[in-house]
């Protein structure tokens, strides 16, 4: 293919306001997108690409050290733990819990 581009470059501007634009109550993805002149299916990957970067968690600091490990509370096996001390509060869990409820402790403890 030889001549000018055809592909349209969007700044994260028009895209910021196609992405609002679709969030409104009532707002259709279709429409929307016939008005900004932008295929459906970009906005939806646009969408996609907006909630992967704002559900993102990223890293947190993880410090080792040895220190002297804490009581077991009596009658609990201990199989394997993780021990996370966030703001004073330390809590462990333990290596056979659900994903589902380490994720949700996690979150609480950074709230």
């Amino acid at each position: 293919m030889t001549g000018d581009e055809r592909r349209r470059r969007w700044s994260d501007e028009e895209r910021a306001r196609i992405l609002a634009a679709i969030e409104e109550p009532g707002a259709v993805v279709a429409e929307v997108a016939r008005r900004a002149d932008v295929c459906t299916s970009l906005v939806y990957k646009w969408r996609r690409q907006a909630r992967a970067t704002a559900n993102d968690p990223g890293f947190a600091q993880v410090v080792v050290e040895n220190a002297p490990r804490p009581p077991m509370p009596a009658g609990e096996p201990e199989l394997g733990a993780i021990l996370v001390e966030v703001n004073g509060a330390r809590i462990r869990i333990g290596a056979n819990a659900p994903s589902a409820l380490i994720a949700a402790t996690l979150k609480a403890l950074r709230s």
